[in-house]
């Protein structure tokens, strides 16, 4: 039975995710779709338990009554078969409809429901621009995620379950005092009327302080976040006490947040309480006074008394709920900001998938500035053939990282175009696309994993075989034998830390030289590929790599110079802009800039200007 409840709602919906809504109801809408009708069953399974609670004080009244008027002799005779009835609801008809409402709610809406949230959210997000991650904390997008997800569910099943339960029970209760006598329904009139002047009064002011804090909580996690991810850094420079500082001021603007919370807390329920003993003097005191002028019977005096009792404490929880509600609005409404934008590097509708025959690479007249409207890269051109290997040279800054971004369409172009075999990059799936191209960067990333599942990332349905002679080419094979970890993995079981922290910079570059290889991707990109390798295992290494470059479209980015000179081409960048191109003995016998630098270097390395080197 629970496991048919729980295989109701999808929890992993396949649609593609499209841009939510910025508005809350738009944006709850967004995220409730395919769940509509389960949260339909359990509002109707709601109201109908309110209707039956709120009846069994009617019925309560009637016994009241028929104990008083009837004798022993004759109250089962007369009163039989209502009583049997109304044991059938109390035994048999309100079970059954809580066990319902709660198989609906627990088993196939608490679990599912935020799951699917979760899903469409991440897939969205996980799609987003690269500008995007690095203008937000890892920690504070994580954790605005599932916050917002728990949120969506609680505003929009507060909404449907408690609002609705509430409405039907006031009504009944009103219903009910009204037909003893409407003098008596006259107090819960009045006091319904000023709980709702104390909701509209206090519930936005919650709200707005619960916004407030869920973006504080946020900004909090990212901090404690940013410091745990760069713990190394953190140590290095011995900035713990700054970093407790740094910490601390996140915590305490989420404190503060939380005392404005409490004190309007406190306040509301303070003047619910006063309000809901004045009701209990009022009805009592009304019923009372028509019982002693005839006007209602003893029954009537006992439902009055018994509604303001359970008014009393159903007024409390709706309070929290109410609260809850209003502060998961708030919650909402800050995920929003975070999660309802739209995706800055976006594919073209229905674009197709790239199709690499030959792996020629045209940037055409390209222009970027990172939105500045000056410098970076301006009407730069270059065509580079079929298997070509070339070699991008230059200072920093001079727009080597950037043409190399572009060509991923990490960032998509202010003018010009980029074709690979005369397709249009900007027209095809970005998926595509980084499918056809292999990049070993100089900052190497590594999933919290297994070596395994971080070599095999290049290309999953590969064989042990063709991964083993990847990590062989990439001579990572001996030092991944020796790994462990905590749990006691071994090998390529074994799981190298946050960003592949428990590895050195070397054996990180390996691993990710390996998971390239194994990729076989007909364009690749090198940048400062070598550059955490010693000179044994980068002389080593170097065969594996010019036979990786067998066949393939190469673009690398070394400052050491020696490790690209004997590509086919070497293009010299300065400020965004080609300078110089050539073969290595072409551009020495020119005696440009790139002689300069090559005559310059110590070691291979690059310098970084004139003034410096001079020096």
């Amino acid at each position: 039975m629970f496991r048919w409840f729980e295989e109701r709602l999808e929890p992993f919906p396949p649609a593609e995710p499209a841009e939510p809504p910025r508005t809350l109801v738009a944006f709850c809408f967004h995220y409730t779709q395919g769940a509509w009708r389960w949260i339909a069953i359990m509002a109707v399974c709601t109201a109908l338990i309110a209707v039956l609670e709120v009846s069994m004080f009617a019925f309560m009244g009637n016994i009241v009554d028929w104990l008083s008027s009837h004798s022993r002799e004759t109250f089962l005779a007369d009163e039989g078969l209502k009583l049997a009835l109304i044991a059938g609801v109390v035994l048999i008809v309100m079970p059954g409809v809580v066990l319902l409402d709660s198989l609906i709610i627990h088993q196939t809406l608490l679990g599912n429901y935020p799951m699917r949230i979760r899903w469409m959210v991440h897939r969205y997000l996980i799609r987003q621009s690269m500008t995007f991650f690095q203008d937000e904390f890892a920690g504070r997008v994580s954790t605005k995620l599932m916050q917002t997800s728990l949120a969506v569910r609680e505003t929009v099943m507060k909404l449907l379950d408690v609002l609705n339960y509430v409405i039907v029970y006031f009504t009944g209760t009103l219903i009910i005092a009204a037909a003893a006598d409407l003098r008596l329904m006259l107090p819960f009139v009045i006091w319904l009327l000023v709980y709702i002047g104390l909701l509209r009064y206090f519930i936005p002011k919650i709200r707005l302080v619960s916004e407030r804090q869920a973006d504080a909580r946020s900004t909090m996690t990212g901090r404690i976040v940013d410091s745990y991810t760069n713990i190394a850094t953190v140590k290095l420079f011995s900035h713990s006490k700054r970093e407790e500082s740094y910490a601390r001021e996140g915590l305490e603007n989420f404190l503060t947040t939380v005392h404005r919370q409490m004190r309007l807390v406190t306040s509301f329920h303070f003047s619910l309480y006063a309000m809901n003993c004045l009701l209990l003097f009022s009805v009592g005191g009304i019923a009372i006074w028509l019982w002693l002028g005839s006007a209602i019977s003893v029954g009537a005096v006992a439902v009055g008394i018994g509604l303001v009792l359970r008014l009393n404490g159903m007024s409390q929880w709706i309070m929290w709920e109410m609260s809850a509600l209003f502060e998961n609005i708030g919650t909402v409404e800050d995920g929003i900001t975070s999660i309802s934008l739209p995706r800055l590097v976006p594919d073209a509708p229905n674009a197709p998938e790239l199709k690499v025959t030959a792996g020629a690479i045209r940037f055409d007249s390209i222009g970027f500035h990172y939105g500045k409207g000056a410098g970076i890269i301006d009407r730069l051109s270059l065509d580079i053939r079929p298997g070509e290997k070339i070699g991008l040279v230059g200072r920093s800054g001079a727009g080597k990282s950037t043409l190399v971004n572009l060509l991923l369409r990490f960032y998509d172009l202010e003018s010009g175009r980029i074709l690979i075999d005369g397709q249009d990059i900007s027209k095809v799936s970005q998926d595509s696309l980084r499918a056809h191209i292999g990049m070993v960067t100089q900052d190497t990333s590594l999933l919290h994993r297994s070596v395994r599942d971080n070599v095999l990332y290049g290309r999953p349905d590969a064989s042990e075989e063709m991964m083993l002679r990847a990590v062989t080419n990439a001579q990572a094979d001996r030092f991944i034998e020796e790994l462990s970890d905590a749990k006691g993995r071994r090998g390529f079981d074994a799981h190298v830390g946050e960003r592949g922290v428990k590895l050195s910079g070397g054996q990180r570059q390996r691993i990710a030289i390996a998971r390239v290889m194994l990729k076989d991707a007909p364009i690749l990109i090198m940048d400062e590929a070598t550059s955490a390798l010693d000179s044994e295992v980068e002389a080593a290494i170097q065969d594996n790599l010019y036979r990786l470059m067998q066949g393939k479209t190469v673009i690398a980015i070394a400052h050491r110079l020696s490790t690209i000179a004997a590509l086919d081409r070497l293009i010299v960048m300065d400020k965004g802009q080609i300078v110089e191109s050539g073969s290595h003995e072409q551009l020495i016998a020119a005696k440009g800039i790139y002689a300069s630098l090559w005559a310059r270097q110590s070691g291979g390395f690059l310098g970084v200007d004139d003034q410096e080197a001079a020096e």
